[in-house]
């Protein structure tokens, strides 16, 4: 089906299924035509691809993937959406729907049985309340994937995004930059979307790293580091890693020093390398 950016033709479809929003999963299906083709486009949705998409709504980028891409599984949670899925995509014979939570798919065994012979990329349009969750499930499961495009809140976009070291990055955007090279493709209104949210998005590619950063030697401690820096954005890096992890002022303020850092500097002032150096001097401190 190819109007399914139609009001009128969704609302039919959706009342003759019987279907209604559930807030808690935070549907919003797209209803601005132009958008779909775009993330297919952009996402790698071509020949010689297969594509896993994560949340299907009604089937509208499912349809656009299809057209597009050798093979398309698409993951579900909701299972009231198979039969309006049965109706949308019957055109479609590269077209396979899981109904499943994304996060408790084994994406290895899936790529494997599904996308022999081809590429793989990901793309979704993707729920508010879980994006972070998922991306970084996505990355840190080190797939056998090329790139992954999503549709996120704009807020959210800007921050994966920004280089690390600049005043918008937090410690999802060390994770992100760790695996990948984010970039924000184009924004999306809200009004692009049927029920409209309260706030505008953007769609977001990540192209994955061959090799992530060079340096650090035990990842967990690397992201621990990370996340205890960045939980308190407002104090120094001494203070807020001490604070946060529980270790000794002294112990952080050496590592501090050994990595060549100023002393009051800030966790959103450090770029990958030097958190990379911290992170190993702080490691090494405390197994000493």
């Amino acid at each position: 089906m190819d109007d399914l950016s139609n009001i009128g033709v969704i609302k039919d479809l959706l009342g003759r299924h019987g279907f209604t929003f559930s807030k808690s999963l935070g549907q919003n299906f797209l209803i601005n035509p132009s958008v779909c083709p775009k993330i297919a486009e952009m996402g790698n949705a071509k020949k010689g691809f297969g594509v896993i998409e994560i949340g299907t709504g009604i089937g509208v980028l499912t349809n656009e993937l299809a057209k597009r891409a050798d093979k398309v599984v698409a993951i579900e949670i909701d299972e009231r959406l198979m039969p309006v899925l049965g109706e949308t995509l019957a055109e479609h014979d590269n077209v396979k729907i899981i109904n499943a939570d994304v996060m408790k798919v084994d994406l290895h065994k899936l790529i494997d049985e599904e996308f022999k012979g081809l590429e793989v990329a990901v793309c979704a349009n993707l729920p508010y309340y879980i994006t972070s969750p998922i991306i970084m499930m996505l990355l840190e499961e080190r797939l056998e994937i090329k790139t992954i495009t999503v549709m996120v809140q704009k807020e959210a976009g800007t921050r994966l995004c920004a280089p690390v070291g600049s005043r918008d990055a937090g410690a999802v955007t060390v994770a992100v930059n760790y695996f990948s090279k984010p970039k924000i493709l184009f924004n999306v209104s809200r009004g692009s979307f049927m029920p409209s949210p309260n706030v505008d998005s953007c769609v977001v590619r990540f192209d994955i790293n061959e090799k992530t950063p060079e340096g650090v030697t035990d990842e967990k401690f690397f992201f621990k580091t990370v996340r205890g820096a960045f939980s308190q954005r407002r104090k120094t890096l001494v203070n807020s890693v001490s604070s946060s992890l529980g270790l000794d002022k002294k112990q952080v303020t050496e590592a501090v020093q050994k990595s060549g850092l100023e002393p009051n500097v800030r966790p959103e002032q450090l770029t990958m390398e030097q958190l990379v150096s911290f992170a190993e001097q702080l490691r090494k401190i405390l197994d000493s």
